[in-house]
Parts: structure tokens; C-alpha cells; sequence
């Protein structure tokens, strides 16, 4: 060979080793972008896809496979990709991958060394193949299947174990068919191809295991906050499922006013994140009940505490029934040893039975009384104060007033079945919950949940409760929070002390709660004009709640 050729062959092979490194550069540099990019997704199955297009992006693979080690022993197919057949499984082409699970020990106990995917996941050590049709020591009998019902020609094969932090096997990455990137010919896999994919397969595995620990984390705190709002339906059936029913319609009313785009609220907008932080607020946001006592939170007549002490005062009058009617035998047995007159006789008897009519009519007052439904007239209160005075003699023989000072304040109560003490110990939950939820150590993307929690009780006109904020003080979505709390009580057919409103009837009282400062106009205008209060009600009221809605006659709503 002449100098001029020998020169020529090495100027080639300069060129091609700088072209070869070069290249290998600037796939080094895909594989950083890929690590940071991995380290950034949330969503399991875009993960998932991620990791399988980026290994096959790096090798130039034209097909290639995830499977993840279940807690069975066997590897899941998870994403299965072929760019020549535009043949795409699972992931989020939402069409599942209908292979069987490949197992990682046969029937007789021994590791399945015979599936290349199984062998890399038991060894934990990559396996490149330049031909599945020549390579011995594995079955590859599925894959001359797959070639077989499709026409495609499997050829070189490079199984990477995917291996955590923790050296632990957490799924295997298979890639098929290698691409010479000038000639498109299917090649084997080179050394290079494989370093690249084992970095990519070592920073996916981190990666996803990453994922999963944050996903189970937070279905752990998800779990806890059930557990928790479960406790309270358990204290109390009537609160249960308030604390599942408002979170939703939370929901429903700011995803409705994020779609708006016009208007006074335009700006407002949610990420993944900020629908994430709104729905554990909403979850939370009466977990303070835990502290309320039952017999206050299921109070369901003004003379309930642990029972109803009306049988106690249904007791008192049968004792002055009896004793109207052992005055009336004394008194006869004196007319009759006086020898007086049959009229004097039906004289006592008629007072003796205006006495007993007088009772039975004070009794079924009383009962009305205990009731709670509306609100107490005047003379109403007035008598009930006569009636406290009435004597008797209780068990150990001492005379008495008929009412005692606490059965007189509470069946005196003006509306409801709660003394003023008993609503302060229902009111204090929520700042019960503000202390609990801000003794909690928050992530950054979940820092505003006490805020959003602590808010449902405040008004925009600043006479609400515990801090007596105003509507500029509030944010967005605690004012959201606010309209969904008092519509799904207005609504609640599980309350002890009333039935569920309809429709119109609560839009009737929101619209009021509207005009008079309660809650937020704009907020409420949403809610009405997107009639998030109908898809709320197909999915919890019953069908006689459900009525006609004459949007034109809702206190300050215009349509």
C-alpha cells in the first residue's frame, strides 16, 4: 500500500473515531437532560413512557420493553413500543398491555433463568444479544411468535436490569433492534449503547423508585385523612359524610371557576399542584371535630345531652296527674263526710279535669318546644317560664320547681337546639382545626392548606369566625370552600335536627347569604351560572330534592 493510501486509510479513521466520539458526546448529553427531565415527572405512567422512549432514543433502538417486579415475583409488562410497526401498549395510550406477567421462578421452585427479561432480573446483570435467531441458552420462542403474526424481524437484543439506590431490582428494560443512524440497518447493540442504557436504566430505577415512595406517602396521609374524617362518622353519622361530600363539591365549584377565562375571577387558574394542595384542605378541613362532643354535635332537641331529658319531664307531669288526683280523693272524702251537695262533687271533678287537660296541654307544648324546628315566639318563651314555676315533689320528697334552670335555658332556646355555650363548643372546631393543621410541618406545595382549611367559617363582610377576616384577606380557595360548606349542610339530608332542602330552596338562602355579606358574589355567580349546584345534586341529593330551579328568581343572581 502506498503512503498516500496509508495516510488516506488513517485520515478515515481519524474522522470516524472523532464522528464516533462526537456522537457519543452528544448522546451523553441526552442522557443528562433525560435524568433531569425523569426526575421532574409525577405521573406514574408518563414516567414509565419517559424511560422507555428515552432508552430507546440513546441506543437508537427501533422497539423495546418495560417490565416492572411485582410483589408476586413476576415482571409486569408495563410500556411496549415498536416505532417500525407503530405498535404501542400501555402507558398512556390507555391501551393495556394484554401479555401474561413473565414469572421470575418456575413451578418447581427454581429461578427462571430460561426468559432473557427474568435472567437480567435475577443476576441483575445486562444481557446484549446480536441475534435472537442465533443466540442460544435463553427461550425466545415468544419472540419468533410475535415476528411470526406481524412480519417483523427481531434481531438484537439488550436487557437492562433496572436497579435502585438501594440495589434492589425494580423492573428490566429491553430494547430491540439497534439502528446504524446512516445506513437504518439493524445492528447489534454496541459496548457504548449498552454503558448508556445501564447509566439510563440506574437513573430511571432511582427515579421511579422515587415516585412510587412520594405516591405511597401520599396515599398513607390520604389513608390517615379518611381514617381520621371515618373516627368522626363514627362519633357521629350526621358529620361523616359532610367531611366527603364538601371536598367534592369544593372541587367541583374551582374547577368551574378556573374554566371561566372572563370576568372577575379570569385570573384565577389551577396546576396539578394547586388541585392537589385544595382537595387535602378540603378533605381537613373539619378535622377539629374530632375534639367536639358528641352529645353537642348530634344534639338533636334542645333537652339532649348523652339522652333526651324530655322523658324526665314527661315523668314530672304523670307525678302532677297523680297528685291533681290524690288532692281531688282527699277533697271528696271531706265533701262526702260534710254531707255536701252532688253539685260541689261535679264542681271538684270539672276542676280536678281542667287541671289534668291543663297538663296534657303544657306537656305537648313542652314537647313542640323541644323540638327546634322554628324559632321561638315571645309568648312562647314567656310561657314556657310559667310553666318552670309549676311545684312537685321530686324523689326525696323536697317540693321543687318544675324546670330547672338548665331544662329552662335550653327549652328557651331562641332557634335550633343549641345553647350559646353548646355553639361556642361547635364553633371551636374550626379553630381547632387551624391549631392542628398548623402545628403540621407542610411542604412547600402543600403550605397554604391551613389557610384554605381555617376559612370556610369567615365572611366577606368580616363578621364571620375565629379571625373575623374579610374577603380581600381571603384567598380564592378558601372562599370556594366556604360556598361548598354551606351548601351541602343547606342540603344535608343525615342532619338530627332537619331535613335536606331543596334545590331551590338553598339556592333561595345562598342567594340571601349573597346580599347580605356571608359569602363571596362572584364566587356565587359561578356557582349558579355554571350550575355547579346541579351536577352536585345528581350525584348526592335524593330525586324530591331535586326540583325546578327558576335561576331568574335567586336573590342576587342576574342571569
Amino acid at each position: 500500500m502506498s503512503s498516500a493510501s496509508i495516510e488516506s486509510t488513517q485520515g478515515l479513521r481519524l474522522i470516524a473515531a472523532a464522528e464516533a466520539g462526537e456522537d457519543l458526546g452528544q448522546r451523553l448529553e441526552q442522557l443528562n437532560a433525560i435524568g433531569a427531565s425523569l426526575s421532574a415527572e409525577r405521573d406514574i405512567n408518563a414516567l414509565l413512557e419517559s424511560i422507555l422512549s428515552a432508552a430507546k432514543t440513546i441506543t437508537r433502538a427501533d422497539g423495546g420493553t418495560l417490565y416492572r417486579v411485582t410483589d408476586e415475583k413476576t415482571l409486569r409488562f408495563e410500556i411496549v413500543r415498536t416505532t417500525s410497526l407503530k405498535y404501542y401498549l400501555g402507558g398512556t395510550t390507555g391501551t393495556p398491555v394484554p401479555f401474561y406477567p413473565i414469572h421470575l421462578m418456575g413451578k418447581d421452585g427454581k429461578p427462571n433463568h430460561a426468559m432473557v427479561a427474568a435472567h437480567a432480573a435475577l443476576t441483575g446483570k445486562t444481557v446484549n444479544i446480536p441475534d435472537a435467531y442465533t443466540a442460544e441458552g435463553f427461550d425466545l420462542s415468544g419472540t419468533r411468535n410475535f415476528d411470526k403474526k406481524t412480519g417483523y424481524r427481531s434481531k438484537s437484543f439488550l436487557t437492562v436490569p433496572m436497579k435502585n439506590h438501594e440495589q434492589e431490582i425494580i423492573g428490566v428494560l429491553q430494547l430491540i433492534n439497534a439502528q446504524d443512524p446512516k445506513t437504518g440497518d439493524i445492528v447489534a447493540f454496541s459496548a457504548s449503547d449498552q454503558r448508556l442504557a445501564e447509566s439510563l436504566a440506574s437513573q430511571a430505577a432511582i427515579a421511579l423508585t422515587n415516585r412510587m415512595l412520594i405516591i405511597q406517602l401520599e396515599e398513607l396521609f390520604e389513608s390517615f385523612i379518611n381514617l381520621m374524617n371515618t373516627a368522626i362518622d363514627e362519633k357521629s353519622p350526621y358529620t361523616g359524610g359532610h367531611c366527603q361530600r364538601v371536598p367534592q363539591l369544593t372541587m367541583m365549584l374551582a374547577e368551574a371557576v378556573s374554566d371561566m377565562g372572563e370576568g372577575p375571577l379570569a385570573s384565577f387558574s389551577m396546576s396539578d399542584k394547586d388541585r392537589y394542595e385544595l382537595k387535602i384542605a378540603g378533605l381537613l378541613h373539619d378535622c377539629g371535630k374530632v375534639t367536639t362532643p358528641v352529645h353537642v354535635v348530634d344534639k338533636a332537641t334542645k333537652l339532649e345531652t348523652i339522652y333526651d331529658r324530655i322523658h324526665i319531664v314527661d315523668t314530672r307531669f304523670e307525678v302532677l296527674k297523680r297528685e291533681a288526683e290524690i288532692e281531688l280523693l282527699k277533697e271528696k272524702a271531706l265533701l262526702v263526710a260534710h254531707g255536701a251537695p252532688r253539685a260541689e262533687h261535679d264542681a271538684a271533678d270539672a276542676r280536678h279535669r281542667e287541671r289534668i287537660r291543663r297538663f296534657d296541654e303544657d306537656r305537648a307544648f313542652l314537647r313542640a318546644c323541644n323540638i327546634g324546628g322554628e324559632a321561638m315566639r315571645e309568648p312562647d318563651i314567656e310561657r314556657v317560664k310559667v310553666i318552670a314555676q309549676y311545684r312537685w315533689t321530686d324523689i326525696s320528697g323536697h317540693e321543687a320547681n318544675f324546670l330547672s334552670e338548665d331544662e329552662l335555658k335550653n327549652l328557651t332556646i331562641r332557634a335550633g337546639t343549641l345553647t350559646g355555650d353548646e355553639r361556642q363548643i361547635i364553633n371551636h372546631h374550626i379553630v381547632a382545626t387551624i391549631k392542628m393543621l398548623e402545628a403540621l410541618p407542610w411542604p412547600k406545595h402543600l403550605k397554604s392548606v391551613p389557610e384554605y382549611a381555617g376559612g370556610h367559617h369567615e365572611r366577606m363582610d368580616g363578621k364571620g369566625y375565629p379571625k373575623g377576616l374579610t374577603r380581600t384577606q381571603m384567598s380564592v380557595q378558601a372562599r370556594v370552600m366556604g360556598i361548598a360548606d354551606i351548601f351541602e349542610a343547606l342540603t344535608a339530608k343525615d342532619r338530627p335536627y332537619k331535613k335536606g332542602k331543596t334545590l331551590s330552596e338553598s339556592l333561595e338562602i345562598l342567594g340571601k347569604m349573597r346580599l347580605n355579606g356571608h359569602v363571596d358574589p362572584d364566587l356565587f355567580d359561578v356557582f349558579v351560572r355554571k350550575q355547579v349546584y346541579r351536577k352536585y345534586a345528581e350525584l348526592f341529593l335524593d330525586k324530591e330534592q331535586i326540583d325546578d330551579v327558576d335561576e331568574a328568581k335567586i336573590p342576587g343572581y342576574s342571569p
